[in-house]
């Protein structure tokens, strides 16, 4: 009626922000010169170089198969952790994410999800193949199979916390290595462990297996939490 005054309800804020930051982040890992073409080419060079630095003893490749395969997975993850934050900061979207007011560690977790999905799932689904050329058992490379597919997650966790701490750098992958490993190291541990008690080690599978668990769920925690802090103190 006239005299009176309409109200019209507030723009409601945009849905899908989440999705949609997921989406563009896995688009970007998985195009040209993204890490997940380079990360599986490294994993790969890594594997076939170690049969001839060891030698033709079949044996000895078995044995040390399930850590050469943890070894070349923790470095090609550390290949792309650098451009995790760093292209964001470059081109001004990581202030906009910081402006916008939506949760900074959901939006870690998101782009951390986005980045193993393009990297280290990759690097999951190519060991099966490569353990051939490390003379690994069946049940063996099942083994090492079903460690890297719970356990790098947990190293692109820990990594975006170094990402985050190195991102006003601009060159700050040689530093985010160095921050990186020795936190890597029991993921590494329990990974090998497991592995190795599938292939008939000293230990039952379960007992290392379900540490691997946890440790990615700690970092699941942890991580985008710490990593958030660090984007806000850089920020500053």
């Amino acid at each position: 009626m006239s005299g009176e005054t309409s109200f019209r309800p507030a723009p409601a804020a945009p849905r899908g922000w989440a999705s949609a930051l997921f989406l563009r982040e896995l688009k970007l890992s998985l195009r040209v010169g993204g890490g997940a073409l380079i990360g599986v080419l490294f994993f790969l060079a890594v594997i076939t170089v170690v049969p001839f630095g060891v030698g033709p003893d079949l044996k000895l490749l078995a044995l040390i198969g399930p850590a050469i395969l943890w070894i070349g997975a923790l470095l090609a993850t550390l290949l792309g952790l650098d451009r995790l934050f760093q292209a964001d900061r470059d081109d001004g979207s990581l202030d906009l994410m910081l402006m916008a007011g939506r949760p900074l560690e959901l939006l870690v977790l998101v782009k951390c999800l986005a980045h193993w999905l393009g990297t280290g799932l990759p690097l999951v689904a190519a060991a099966p193949f490569l353990s051939i050329f490390l003379n690994l058992e069946p049940v063996s490379t099942g083994a090492v199979t079903l460690t890297l597919l719970v356990g790098t997650p947990a190293l692109t966790l820990i990594g975006a916390v170094g990402a985050a701490l190195t991102v006003s750098l601009r060159r700050g992958g040689l530093l985010l290595a160095v921050l990186v490993v020795p936190f890597s190291i029991p993921v590494l541990i329990f990974g090998v462990s497991a592995a190795g008690a599938a292939a008939g080690g000293p230990t039952p599978f379960q007992t290392p297996f379900l540490f691997l668990s946890a440790l990615t769920l700690v970092a699941a925690v942890v991580g985008p939490v710490a990593a958030g802090a660090a984007l806000r103190f850089s920020s500053d």
